[in-house]
């Protein structure tokens, strides 16, 4: 049974998650910006494969509100309205507030060490002009506070929102900059210093500048 259960796990993912983790990257990451065109015929072209498995992962994501069929035209990039941008922003604020403030409460000092590690690693990134890795960055920091907190289901939640909150920070990564990377800092001695109040402020106030940001770049 050890042995069955042990060849089960060590299978290779199917090919159909593959193309579909591809497709969902290259949407998060906006090198598919919304709106685009998503040609069936193109991506498996692209990606090596079949048509099967790209048609498999393009209802998938439809099914997941990443991509709209449109019968008679294709898919298309979802274009998220300003009303589902506020609602996830808002639901990571709360979530990310509490988490700022339990993590006060409960970090070790390995736990403050590493968001340390990773504020570094987001200023280098910010000092290289490269969108992309401060996108990841500035996700891993926030993740790194969130399991500071030592909350499992809050932990969670979050992660059910953590790619949705990637793809509307890209477009502004950019415009924040090192402001960001300022404010994280101030949560971090917020933590280090066990001020749960103060971390929790200082996370809400950070995560409504994004919103607000957000807004602003799309309302251009």
């Amino acid at each position: 049974m050890k042995a069955a259960l042990s060849g089960r796990v060590q299978r290779p993912v199917p090919l159909r998650e593959t193309v579909y983790e591809t497709i969902l990257n290259l949407i998060i990451t906006r090198e598919f910006p919304p709106g685009r065109h998503l040609v069936e015929s193109e991506l498996a072209e692209q990606l090596g494969v079949s048509r099967q498995p790209v048609r498999e992962a393009l209802q998938r994501l439809s099914n997941e509100g990443w991509v709209d069929l449109r019968p008679g035209y294709g898919a298309f990039v979802h274009t998220p309205t300003e009303s589902e941008a506020d609602q996830l922003l808002a639901v990571r604020a709360v979530l990310e507030t509490e988490a700022a403030r339990l993590a006060a409460l409960s970090a070790a000092p390995e736990q403050v060490e590493h968001l340390r590690e990773l504020w570094r690693a987001g200023v280098a990134a910010v000092d290289d002009a490269d969108v992309d890795s401060v996108v990841t960055a500035n996700a891993d920091f926030h993740r790194g506070v969130i399991e500071a907190s030592g909350n499992r289901v809050l932990a969670e939640l979050a992660a059910q929102v953590d790619r949705r909150v990637r793809w509307y920070y890209a477009p502004i990564a950019r415009s924040r900059g090192m402001a960001s990377w300022d404010e994280h800092a101030e949560i971090i001695v917020a933590v280090a210093e066990g001020d749960s109040a103060k971390a929790a402020r200082l996370m809400n106030d950070h995560t409504e500048r994004t919103r607000l940001t957000y807004h602003d770049k799309i309302d251009r």
